[in-house]
């Protein structure tokens, strides 16, 4: 008996149009998988194609004897250009035939090699180009890898040369050739009714298409006027006659195999995605000391490629993440059942999606999500099921020039990585997709240097949603100073923190006589500066690197003698003591490493701790402790002027705002709703729906990072001590890098509202400053007093530095615009957790947050506003906001089995990513999927004040997979006695023991303290299991149990 196909909802008429992507295709086939499992269907405008996702079913649809070859309507479209292809042709076409065989031998093992020549030529055109434009060059691969890939295929098969690498902008025939093929996927898709009343976009098709019909023509005429002693693809194909139907392909179809060819360049051409992979810490050491271990430095030469294992291991994995033909399209014979249930009628397309039947975890295991090049060596890519690994298509009718593409990207990515360090132009970036006929990534951008040359330090933000920072001197700077020892600060941080000390240290510099440049830790990969000393600011997340330290992390634990010797040295850390086993690893090893390997250490390292209230008051007197120390070295002395190297220039008030300085609108989310989740008297949390930036994607249990701005009416309050309009216009200039624009008007309270941080407690640096532009021993003594009770007066009630210049006159402290805005540390972006699926709604994001908003600590009236929630909470729909999606680590995201159990702990807001995960369960739940059952403890104050969510978690409840046990502080009473999640935890061990026995996952969301009081109940209850235990054994045999399924989203 056959079983339901199972299919999104319809809509009249239209089917299923809605349930795909518009954009990017793939993702929503993804989405669709992930929601429905392992077969679903779509109808659009009538026509019923079905999708299949796991490797049993893309296994048996391998059978020719059953299924036969089935191309799709954007194929169809290509067919006015191309004809009968390769993947364009129809099950039997007899030019199709003739064109194969006598290709086929063109393109063998023998013949490639002799095209080896070729391909370096325009591999080296694009290594010169990489080496003129620098470090500082922002490259596009995908730009640069398809002039290279179209350039090789015309050169190699036909013996022209295009000249890519010789025009300004993308070369005319790529540019036609990827707009034609956007529109055929485009056409495909439209109701021919409305195709007919767009006949601007008919005229461009059919204008490209002319276009490359010539150039084809253009270059079959020349051949024929000037013939080549070359065996050549374009001469097989003027010369050759058929052995089967002794027939020679006619000029018509000549001309479009050539643009076939060409058009393969598309689907062949190197995967930047590839690239993304490629830059992985790890992954690029293994590949670099592979590929100078077979060259000994030489160019590669075409017998080195084989022995290139660990290459080949890197580009087999990348094309089962990511296959170049990311689908197929096949159509029984006649009637049949699929996998033994699913009944499908004769001649109905089913589409096999490859990116997602190579990711089956039933081949590839649990981690089939993940970059692994190991899982293809030693015998284990051979060893694969038949037809697993399929990124080139199937059969005869598979990629013919595969050994083409083979060899062309073994020899292009040997020769770069042998040349080049890499780096990406933001080390925070997320994979995110493009698709017209082929998929590409979108917005990757990297940076190459030279290897073996001077360190070039560059300063990429912490998110791309930061303001670049300016390297150089302002060419305006009002104060000049003498050229100071070079000081090199190098800071490894996802969210700003670090990036916010480095800055510190670098406006400083000048002051003390040093000349500083800033960089991120990965821009000093292999190249430790010795002519000045070297400053490292870095974090720890979870024990691991920052996104912008992975890649120097990973090559400074690589060595083994003294090559830092001459490097002089200090660290400071930047950690959270809630992670115990892991605080201050990265800072830590740094510091021990570079010292073992040669370095000088210039004095102890400092450590901060973000979980306690002495982080930044640590952080000053770490400062102190470097420059004294850096001053007595190299001798020289401390500048008397607080402003030397930054100034602010006013220039005259106008109505004109300077041009948008923070982000572009391709990084602008939209708001679609905000709304308050709790009843009056309750402290407010709110519900906030954002609309993504075009091409933007998530997994639940992500972050949405958001730049907020700071409060207007703090901004006011600068102005108004300073005396300045809210129009002022003022020109900045700056000796040491600073994330500020510089050397060009711009307005004073854009900066004040966007780019510095105007609540953070006072440092005990920023009150020696205050103290030094104090006129009077009174307020000097009492801004002393401040730093002698700095914990008490200052840190406590969060006393900024305009809280204490508020408290006097200017008159009092002659603190100067300039010297002040040095003293604010950069606007940092705030992370906060994404409390939706994708598969509600994969373009929009919603979070879940509490507002910040209560009487000063500093003076009682006042009203402290947090900026983060305080930006978000004023929010109105339509407002344009700076996002970006930030993914969590990897054990906090939903089991690839929706059947595993879970059990997850959350208060308050941080209910916000496990809601995602719910609604995601839910979702699969009613797409026919078994899922396994969530228990959920959830905290807060009354079930009628601030339970938030609670019908909605009731409705899933009815569904059957969820399982709330609330914990309500104020009423405990209607919580089983139970005042906290832990207590609840404690209640209820025998249900939470016996689902965690059925392999259930633990997630924790909340406060530190929530994490500490929860892992304290679980260590309790295994005591009490295992009474023969102390409490130390006990929590060892807690760890052991959790190893692999306990993960925290921790926040304070």
């Amino acid at each position: 008996m056959s079983v339901p196909i199972p299919q999104p909802p319809r809509v009249p008429f239209l089917g299923n149009v809605t349930s795909i992507d518009r954009d990017v295709p793939l993702n929503g086939s993804m989405l669709l998988a992930k929601q429905y499992g392992e077969i679903y269907k779509l109808e659009i405008l009538g026509t019923t194609v079905v999708h299949v996702n796991t490797y049993a079913l893309q296994q048996e649809l391998s059978d020719d004897s059953r299924f036969h070859k089935f191309v799709n309507p954007a194929l169809l479209e290509t067919r006015h250009l191309v004809g009968d292809g390769l993947f364009t042709a129809h099950s039997g076409e007899r030019n199709w035939g003739i064109a194969h065989r006598l290709l086929m031998p063109t393109f063998n093992a023998g013949s490639i090699r002799g095209m080896y020549p070729d391909m370096q030529d325009m591999c080296d055109q694009l290594l010169k180009k990489w080496e003129r434009f620098g470090p500082e060059h922002v490259i596009d691969p995908s730009d640069d890898y398809t002039r290279v890939a179209l350039d090789t295929l015309a050169l190699c098969t036909m013996s022209y040369r295009l000249n890519s690498f010789y025009t300004e902008g993308q070369p005319k025939f790529a540019q036609a050739m990827t707009d034609w093929l956007k529109e055929c996927f485009r056409r495909a898709n439209r109701p021919s009714i409305v195709q007919a009343m767009m006949p601007g976009a008919t005229h461009q098709f059919e204008e490209d298409q002319n276009f490359m019909r010539s150039v084809a023509q253009q270059i079959v005429d020349d051949r024929r006027a000037h013939p080549l002693d070359k065996k050549d693809v374009l001469q097989t194909m003027l010369t050759s006659i058929d052995s089967k139907t002794g027939e020679r392909l006619s000029d018509d179809s000549i001309i479009k195999k050539f643009d076939n060819i060409l058009g393969c360049w598309a689907r062949n051409v190197f995967r930047n995605d590839e690239f993304h992979d490629l830059l992985l810490a790890q992954t690029w050491r293994k590949l670099r000391n592979e590929v100078d271990e077979i060259t000994g430095g030489q160019p590669p030469k075409v017998e080195d490629l084989s022995k290139m294992t660990y290459l080949q291991a890197v580009m087999r994995e990348t094309l089962r993440l990511s296959a170049t033909a990311s689908t197929r399209t096949v159509a029984p014979l006649e009637d049949t059942l699929l996998g033994g249930k699913y009944f499908v009628k004769a001649e109905t397309p089913i589409t096999i999606q490859v990116w997602m039947t190579q990711r089956d975890p039933l081949v590839w295991g649990a981690d089939a999500n993940e970059f692994h090049p190991e899982r293809m060596l030693d015998g284990k890519f051979e060893a694969l099921p038949p037809n697993a690994w399929q990124p080139f298509g199937f059969g005869a009718r598979g990629c013919i020039g595969r050994p083409f593409a083979w060899q062309e990207i073994q020899l292009v990515m040997s020769s770069v990585v042998q040349k080049f360090d890499l780096y990406l132009d933001d080390p925070a970036y997320n994979l995110e997709l493009q698709q017209g006929l082929t998929v590409k990534p979108k917005g990757f951008r990297i940076r190459a240097k030279l290897r073996h040359t001077a360190p070039r330090l560059y300063a990429s933000p912490s998110s791309q949603l930061l303001p670049e920072r300016t390297q150089n001197q302002s060419k305006s700077s009002a104060t000049p100073v003498a050229a100071g020892k070079p000081i090199y600060i190098l800071y490894g941080s996802n969210t700003g923190t670090s990036e916010g000390f480095a800055q510190r240290i670098a406006n400083d510099s000048a002051t003390y006589g040093f000349s500083a440049q800033i960089g991120t830790l990965d821009s000093a990969t292999g190249n430790i500066p010795t002519d000045g000393p070297v400053v490292v600011i870095t974090a720890s997340y979870e024990g691991q690197p920052a996104d912008n330290a992975a890649r120097f992390i990973d090559w400074l634990t690589s060595l083994k003698a003294d090559e830092l010797k001459g490097a002089q040295y200090a660290v400071f850390g930047c950690g959270n003591s809630d992670w115990v086993r892991t605080f201050q690893r990265i800072p830590l090893l740094c510091d021990k490493t570079i010292e073992s390997r040669g370095g000088e250490r210039l004095l102890a390292p400092g450590l901060g701790d973000s979980g306690k209230g002495d982080f930044f008051e640590l952080f000053d007197n770490f400062e102190a402790k470097l420059w004294k120390a850096l001053t007595e070295k190299y001798s020289t002395t401390r500048a008397q002027s607080t402003s030397v190297g930054f100034e602010v220039t006013t220039v005259d008030a106008g109505a004109n705002r300077a041009s948008a300085l923070r982000q572009s609108d391709s990084a602008l989310g939209t708001v679609k709703e905000n709304k308050i989740l709790t009843q009056p008297g309750q402290p407010v949390k709110r519900h906030i729906e954002f609309e993504l930036p075009e091409g933007l994607t998530y997994r639940a249990g992500d972050y949405l990072a958001i730049l907020p701005q700071n409060p207007p009416r703090d901004v006011l309050r600068v102005l108004a001590h300073f005396n300045l309009s809210n129009e002022q216009l003022v020109v900045l200039s700056s000796v040491a890098p600073t994330s500020l624009p510089t050397d060009k008007p711009v307005s004073l309270y854009e900066i004040l509202l966007g780019y510095v941080e105007l609540s953070q407690p006072a440092t005990t640096q920023d009150l020696r400053l205050l103290s030094e532009a104090a006129t009077m021993d009174s307020t000097r003594a009492a801004l002393e007093d401040l730093r002698n009770s700095y914990r008490e007066k200052v840190l406590g009630p969060r006393l900024s530095v305009l809280d204490i210049l508020e408290k006097y006159s200017p008159d009092n402290i002659k603190l100067s615009l300039g010297v002040y805005l040095r003293m604010l540390p950069p606007m940092r972006v705030r992370q906060y957790s994404i409390s939706s699926s994708p598969l509600w709604n994969p373009q929009h994001a919603t979070l879940t947050i509490s507002v910040l908003e209560s009487p000063s600590l500093a003076d009682k009236n006042k009203t402290f506003l947090g900026v983060g929630s305080n930006y978000l909470s004023q929010l109105l729909p339509g407002h344009r906001v700076s996002i970006s999606v930030r993914a969590s680590h990897a054990g906090f995201h939903l089991p690839e089995d929706p059947s595993t159990p879970i059990i997850a702990f959350a208060a308050g807001s941080g209910l916000a990513p496990l809601r995602g995960f719910i609604q995601e369960r839910a979702l699969q739940k009613s797409s026919g999927r078994d899922v396994g059952k969530i228990m959920l403890f959830f905290g807060c104050r009354h079930p009628e004040g601030d339970y938030i969510y609670k019908q909605e978690l009731e409705e899933w409840v009815k569904l059957g997979f969820l399982d709330v046990r609330p914990a309500f502080s104020k009423v405990s009473e209607k919580s089983e006695g139970c005042k906290y999640i832990q207590d609840r935890l404690w209640h209820d061990r025998i249900d939470v023991t016996e689902l965690f026995r059925n392999n259930a996952q633990v997630f924790v969301c909340g406060s530190g303290r929530i994490a500490k009081e929860v892992f304290a109940a679980c260590v309790k209850i295994v005591h009490a299991s295992c009474p023969e235990l102390n409490e130390d054994g006990a929590m060892k045999r807690l760890e052991s149990l959790m190893q692999g399924r306990y993960a925290t989203d921790v926040f304070d």
